[in-house]
This record gives C-alpha cells, sequence and structure tokens, in this order.
C-alpha cells in the first residue's frame, strides 16, 4: 500500500516554492509506492480540508514559474486548542503518513510543533529574507537580490543625472541580508539594515563627503526592518497577523525626508516591495529549491522525520526543526562592517 505525503507552501510567496514542489513529486515517482497531495493555501488548507492530488503531470512546466501553485497563507494552526484540534483530526482524516512544510519562521515554527506533538513533518526553509537559523542560504534569497541589484543598478543612472540623492527601501523585517548583498553588489554608497541602528549624522556626513569630494549624487540601501537609533521601527499598518506581526514599511520615506531637510539636497525614495519576491526565480534559486525538495523526500523515504533540510556549505543536509526556533540569522558583523569601505568615497 502506498504511502500518502502531503505538502504546503506557508507564508509569504517566493520565487522557487514550485521547483520544491516539482522535485517532492519527482522524487516520490523514483522511491515509488507514495502519493503526494497538496494541501492548499497552506495551514488554512489543512484546517479546510482543502486538497488536491499532485501527480506527474500536475507539476510538469512549473520548474521556471513563480509563486506557487498550492497557494499559500499567514494561518496559525497553534493560535487556539479548537484549530490546533482540527489541524490534527484533518491530518488523520487525510491518512496522511507525512507532511512537508515548505515556508519560513512561522511555518517551520508550527511544524516544529506538530513534531514535538507526535506528526511526521520535514521542513524545506524558504524565504527571501535568508534569516534563518540552521541553514546558509534559503531559495528566493538569490532572486530578491538580484532584482534589488538590477533595481540599484537602474537608479544610478537616474540618481547621477539629476545630481541626486536616492533612497532605495528592501525588504527585510529583521535581518539585513538583502539590503547588503544588493548593496554591496548594486555599488550603494550607504547600506542600512535592522541589525545597526541609523545615525543619521554619519549618514548625512557620508552625502556631505561626496559632494565635497566632486560626486553629487549618493544611492543609499535601507531594509523595511531597519531604524532610526532611539526610535522604534517604521510600521505601515499596525494591524497583526496571525502570528503577531505588525506591517513594516515606510522608513524609506521617513529617511529620505530627514536626509533632505538636514543636507539641503534633493532626495528621492523608491520602494520595491512585493515586486523583490514575484516573478520567476534565478538559475540558483531553481537548483536550490531542486535539491531542497529531492533531500525531503529522502527524509520521508528514511524515516527521518522532525528536521529541516538545510544547506552547509555545498552539501544539503538535515538539521533538527528546532534550530529554527533559536533565533534569527543576522547579518555578519564582518560582512557588514567592511561595507563601509565603499560608504561616502
Amino acid at each position: 500500500m502506498s504511502k500518502k505525503i502531503g505538502v504546503l507552501t506557508g507564508g509569504g510567496d517566493c520565487p522557487g516554492l514550485n521547483a520544491v514542489i516539482r522535485s517532492v513529486v519527482r522524487r516520490s515517482i523514483v522511491h515509488g509506492d507514495y502519493e503526494i497531495v497538496g494541501i492548499k493555501h497552506g495551514w488554512r488548507g489543512l484546517l479546510e480540508m482543502d486538497t488536491s492530488p499532485l501527480s506527474r503531470r500536475d507539476v510538469q512546466g512549473i520548474l521556471h514559474r513563480g509563486g506557487t501553485i498550492l497557494g499559500t497563507s499567514r494561518t496559525n494552526i497553534y493560535k487556539d486548542e479548537a484549530t490546533k484540534k482540527q489541524a490534527f483530526a484533518n491530518y488523520k482524516k487525510l491518512n496522511l503518513d507525512g507532511l512537508v512544510a515548505i515556508g519560513g519562521e512561522d511555518t517551520l515554527g508550527i511544524a516544529k510543533k506538530l513534531t514535538d506533538d507526535g506528526l511526521n513533518v520535514v521542513g524545506i526553509p524558504k524565504t527571501i529574507d535568508n534569516d534563518l537559523m540552521g541553514t546558509d542560504f534559503t531559495f528566493g534569497f538569490d532572486t530578491a537580490v538580484e532584482i534589488a541589484t538590477d533595481a540599484l543598478d537602474r537608479l544610478h543612472t537616474t540618481a547621477e543625472s539629476h545630481d541626486r540623492v536616492l533612497v532605495c527601501e528592501v525588504m527585510g523585517r529583521h535581518a539585513g541580508w538583502i539590503a547588503t548583498y544588493s548593496g554591496l553588489a548594486g555599488g550603494a554608497d550607504c547600506i542600512l539594515i535592522p541589525e545597526r541602528p541609523i545615525d543619521m549624522e554619519e549618514v548625512c556626513e557620508m552625502v556631505w563627503r561626496r559632494h565635497k569630494g566632486g560626486v553629487f549624487f549618493s544611492i543609499i540601501v535601507v531594509a523595511e526592518g531597519a531604524k532610526l537609533k532611539g526610535h522604534e521601527e517604521v510600521l505601515s499598518s499596525k494591524h497583526l497577523d496571525d502570528f503577531g506581526h505588525v506591517q513594516l514599511g515606510g522608513i524609506g520615506q521617513v529617511l529620505g525626508k530627514q536626509i533632505e531637510d538636514k543636507t539641503g539636497y534633493d532626495t528621492r525614495v523608491t520602494v520595491l516591495g512585493h515586486v523583490q519576491r514575484g516573478g520567476n526565480p534565478t538559475a540558483h534559486d531553481r537548483v536550490l529549491a531542486t535539491r531542497y525538495g529531492v533531500a525531503a523526500m529522502d527524509a520521508i523515504h528514511n524515516g527521518h522525520f522532525g528536521v529541516m533540510v538545510a544547506l552547509d556549505g555545498k552539501n544539503v543536509v538535515e538539521v533538527p526543526l528546532a534550530r529554527v526556533a533559536e533565533g534569527i540569522k543576522t547579518v555578519d558583523d564582518d560582512l557588514y562592517d567592511m561595507s563601509k569601505t565603499f560608504w561616502g568615497y
């Protein structure tokens, strides 16, 4: 009798999700005696019994596509006892022998709790922010960096043409990986991240130094979760999602206004927003996502549950799901300090 394995995608969408789904299905065919069931819209689909079988034909032609054919949501099945019991009951009704949960901190946090409560779950790390503990890189990050870098390349030409300061706000709630990598790759003159409170005097001094040196434009990259020294995060909405998160956004506008007020230089702001996690994944993310899907199905086939597949150097390995709960993987101090080599010069 074949084993029935569920697969779901939770949290924000991310380039590479379809590549993972495809590889789980294709690897299950190699192992044989598996039935793969897609659970729609993340954990919400488990509560609503919203599922669809996934065959080889169902995943044909989706490798290069962005988004997720399964849909996603930010549903928290542990928000109260009733939803938790419903999720457990539905897991049993679906006759699942295992579940592949593809997601970030919140989705994999739920996966860890389900494992602790006795269900068979394997996690796959997904987030464009690259802030998950236990893995060197998450899929989706490379695509987000490429998109942000391309935007910075384009902003350079208009900034230089008009002698303007241009502030580019990128994603990054708790960690500034996208800002740091795209800022370095895109030749930003200043990179501001959540890990380091923003010193406005230092930022303005950088802008002044460039002008005094005869360079009359500046490019500043700021992560959405960055905050001014002595201030809280800037919010676009105080509404809380199922996991208690507020919606960040607006630090770019705050920063741009203060720079213009303090320096007198024409300053404009660009917010990349959701464009960073839309569209087709890069070749790197397609390959990494594919490797993760294969490794997750291998873990299930070998009876290894309560683990997350992860990248360790060049190798895809299995680490305990508990690693995700250890905190946020923040930007390395050495990397960020190195980036300051290019500030204002």
